[in-house]
């Protein structure tokens, strides 16, 4: 088998897209963000190209083109491949963008859905199977708790027992969870060495950031997925995104927001989506992983 994927970003699903090299087989070639590259490069059986440079993909014929991305571009490139077969995203005959029906249970949530925005939302707040599951089931495989393949961390002289990473991008304001000071300040009453992570030139450096330390705290984010991958356990606030596409790996502690249906998948900012998870629940459950105490869900109010 000849396997190219298209996965370019965000840089976190880029990570959560690698547990699908734990089960192909073959000729994997793999076309990404020129930021990401470093993430892949140096995996074993796997080819790593930029966007930019993806034409130098194009030496050969493909078995399979997975496509997960959700983009005009990308989907005329996988398509101007010839592979025996797509899946994900493609561009149609018809001159449109389409996705193949193996893969709909993950795109029918997604921008390109064929049922629109507000549907696609609602798909995705009702849907209760991780990212992994839907599209390893898609391509045939059964998920089975296959982990990220991740690279050797960069050094890193930043250590400590919990890692606090409050930022999530411009992106998405209301992941910012708006008690992160104050958490830092109870840790470091009890004890703990508390270190918020810095912007690092490389993400291997800030990959070595969070495997010093013995808890992260943060949102929906990076560092949460570069966390599940190096086995830190991690605590998670959920305040606009969906907890149910994040497979845990027995080691996440889900803090749900009782308005995550009000703000699900908006991408404007409100203080009550930022402020609806109270700082005692969150020190409590750091307090409770580093303790080594059992993942849990926690839905406030139920």
């Amino acid at each position: 088998m000849k396997v190219l994927i298209l996965k370019l970003n965000a840089t976190g699903d880029v990570v959560r897209t690698s547990s699908l090299l734990r089960r192909l087989t073959g000729e994997i070639t793999w076309i990404t963000d020129r930021k990401n590259q470093m993430l892949l490069e140096g995996t074993d059986h796997l080819r790593c190209f930029n966007w930019e440079g993806r034409e130098l993909a194009a030496d050969r014929s493909y078995d399979l083109v997975i496509n997960l991305e959700d983009d005009e571009e990308s989907a005329r490139f996988a398509s101007g491949l010839g592979a025996s077969q797509i899946f994900g995203a493609y561009w149609s005959d018809a001159g449109e963008l389409s996705y193949t029906r193996d893969s709909q249970r993950w795109f029918d949530m997604s921008l390109i859905s064929e049922y629109g925005r507000t549907k696609a939302d609602q798909l995705k707040l009702q849907n209760r199977h991780t990212y992994q599951h839907l599209i390893f089931e898609g391509l045939g495989f059964k998920f089975r708790g296959e982990k990220y393949v991740l690279p050797r961390a960069g050094n890193s002289n930043l250590r400590g027992d919990v890692a606090i990473a409050p930022e999530a991008g411009p992106v998405w304001p209301m992941k910012n969870w708006a008690y992160y000071e104050q958490l830092r300040v109870e840790l470091e009453d009890r004890g703990l060495i508390v270190n918020v992570l810095p912007r690092r030139d490389t993400l291997l450096e800030h990959l070595g950031d969070v495997q010093n330390h013995r808890c992260l705290v943060s949102g929906d984010s990076l560092p949460m997925h570069l966390a599940l991958g190096l086995d830190i356990p991690c605590v998670t606030l959920f305040t606009c995104t969906s907890p149910w596409e994040i497979h845990d790996y027995g080691i996440q502690t889900k803090l749900i927001s009782p308005l995550l249906g009000e703000f699900f998948y908006q991408r404007g900012f409100d203080e009550r989506a930022t402020t609806a998870i109270p700082l005692e629940m969150v020190l409590s459950s750091v307090l409770n992983t580093l303790r080594m105490e059992p993942k849990k869900s926690v839905l406030i109010g139920s």
